[in-house]
């Protein structure tokens, strides 16, 4: 199988598998391979890789920063093993066993200056577990296990094949839920028992709670019937969680340690192992298995072998869980992103309180697009929400975020961006202002860019900024992030935007007063009513087409055109 590696050679390397068929890449969630992305150089659905019968291609999906192979700029190409395909900033390399390794310069085999003994492929190494099976599912005298072998040396020997491949089959990111049912499964392909369980504490009330249980069929009148798991001894159990040793009871129903367990009596349990699941220095959960028909079922070398399947056990669903709490918190983590720029969500991580309202001074920018339910009313609503997503993407993970800002909502087409909350800067209002004409210069960029692509989009928009105090923090929930900012400086910040024409940016006296460093081209306007206030308003319009977009973006990482 085809794979590509990240960081390959460092403690942050990370091997992805190619599926055959399409695998997409980038920072979007539903993608095949999901990248995180400090420098936000990867679109949400930057690229795809399409493993074929014919080759492995790489087809760039319109990114804002292309896709590279070998350090050329690609639309789309046939990729072959060593490849280095670079996506935005981030770089893998292809590893496909499948193709001939050739120098390109002499045409002889790349490892040719190697002195190579022997090489196998850890796939081709592996052998079928049933070939160290029983042929037919009846266990030597003595034990259960149906294992190959009748002396010591050969049992052993098969024992560590069969763990090992266990290990394999294990290794994969299975579905957290799925696991526990697919190691019952090995196990009784392995060993000869009537019934077997898997329990795993539950980490809210520390009780052991059933995730899978096998009936083998050789003494269950009814094999099929999976639905009553309550068929175990809780006191067996329970004192393997606690003692956190495996053990062999032998009729559990003599043993005075055991008494008053129903399940014991009802079930006429005859023999009982159980082991503990512990992958480190705590029990997660146990393996438990019975016999109805004889006692003295099991011996030392069953006990033994089912403690190191259930050590192999323990350590898949420990990394199973570790592998969906990642998971869980890639997710979180796009949640943030989604508002805050990388600078925010890295205090947040460290365990900034989101939850506490605070008073700060911010500077607000409201951004409009001019004429827009006229402009959408003939248009497929559908058609609607891709253009507003290609333009948010631009305006907020190319120009909000660079510049320091946090996104506060959506609402319509327009936008609610805010500089100083929750993090504040001196620059706070430098910064948002310069992130205004920058919105202003990348929307003349996109209409050209549209117009090239014979797109029928010709947009404008209006910004209006300013700066003043606010209560900032969490609303509704303190489990849920809604972060917002309340206060006149808001309502006021969107009443100088609706004042702005297209393509204009209008700021209150309260921003100019912070900005004087910039030097801008300021205009000052006639005294403006606005809607809510008794006195009018002293605004300024910023002539941004007289700003050398240069000097702006010098501020930031931000790429755009001269």
């Amino acid at each position: 199988m085809p794979y590509i590696i990240q960081n390959q050679g460092t403690p942050q390397e990370r091997i992805c598998d190619l599926r055959h068929g399409v695998n997409t890449i980038g920072r979007g969630l539903d993608n095949s391979i999901v990248v995180e992305d400090d420098a936000r150089s990867l679109s949400r659905h930057h690229a795809e890789i399409q493993v074929t019968d014919k080759g492995i291609y790489v087809t760039d999906l319109n990114s804002s920063n292309g896709t590279f192979v070998n350090q050329a700029k690609i639309v789309q190409q046939k990729l072959n093993h060593g490849d280095m395909v670079q996506f935005g900033s981030v770089v893998f390399r292809l590893v496909d066993e499948l193709q001939p390794v050739a120098s390109q310069q002499t045409g002889t085999p790349a490892n040719s200056g190697l002195s190579i003994l022997m090489r196998v492929s850890p796939e081709k190494s592996r052998v079928n577990m049933q070939d160290l099976l029983q042929r037919q599912q009846t266990a030597p005298k003595g034990s259960v296990l149906l294992i190959q072998g009748n002396d010591e040396t050969q049992r052993t020997s098969a024992k560590l094949r069969v763990l090992l491949e266990v290990s394999q089959e294990l290794a994969s990111p299975e579905a957290y839920s799925a696991l526990p049912e697919k190691i019952l499964e090995i196990l009784l392909q392995i060993m000869s028992v009537d019934r077997a369980i898997l329990l795993l504490v539950n980490e809210k009330n520390g009780e052991l709670e059933p995730k899978a249980a096998k009936f083998s069929g050789s003494n269950i009148s009814n094999p099929n019937e999976t639905a009553n798991i309550d068929f175990y001894s809780r006191k067996i159990t329970n004192f393997v969680l606690k003692q956190g040793d495996a053990i062999i009871c032998d009729d559990p129903s003599l043993d005075r340690r055991f008494d008053s367990s129903q399940s014991i009596i009802q079930q006429s349990i005859q023999a009982a192992m159980c082991a503990p699941l512990k992958p480190r220095d705590h029990v997660i959960g146990v393996l438990y298995v019975d016999n109805l028909s004889h006692g003295h079922a099991y011996n030392r070398e069953d006990l033994e072998f089912l403690s190191s399947l259930a050590n192999q056990a323990a350590i898949a669903i420990e990394n199973a869980n570790l592998y969906r709490k990642m998971q869980t918190e890639v997710i979180r983590r796009a949640k943030l992103e989604r508002f805050f720029p990388a600078a925010v969500s890295q205090k947040i991580e460290e365990g900034w309180d989101l939850n506490r309202i605070m008073e700060t001074e911010v500077t607000a920018l409201f951004s409009d697009i001019s004429g827009f339910t006229e402009m959408t009313s003939k248009m497929q609503p559908r058609k609607v929400l891709e253009f507003l997503n290609e333009y948010f993407k631009v305006m907020v993970e190319d120009i909000v975020f660079p510049y320091g800002g946090t996104l506060e909502k959506y609402i319509a087409d327009a936008l609610l961006a805010v500089w100083g909350s929750p993090y504040q800067r001196e620059d706070d209002a430098v910064m948002a202002v310069n992130a205004a004409i920058a919105m202003q210069w990348s929307m003349r960029r996109l209409n050209q860019e549209w117009a090239t692509q014979g797109r029928d989009l010709q947009i404008q928009i209006h910004i209006g900024l300013n700066t003043g105090m606010v209560a900032s923090g969490n609303i509704g929930s303190e489990n849920l992030i809604q972060y917002t900012n309340i206060g006149d400086t808001m309502n006021v910040a969107s009443r100088i935007c609706t004042a702005a024409q297209a393509g204009e940016v209008f700021i209150s006296e309260s921003t100019k007063s912070k900005i004087s460093s910039l030097n801008l081209p300021l205009e000052q306007l006639d005294l403006i009513k606005v809607k809510g206030k008794d006195e009018p308003l002293q605004l300024y319009r910023v002539n941004w087409e007289n700003v050398d977009i240069r000097e702006i973006l010098s501020k930031t990482k931000t790429i755009f055109p001269k």
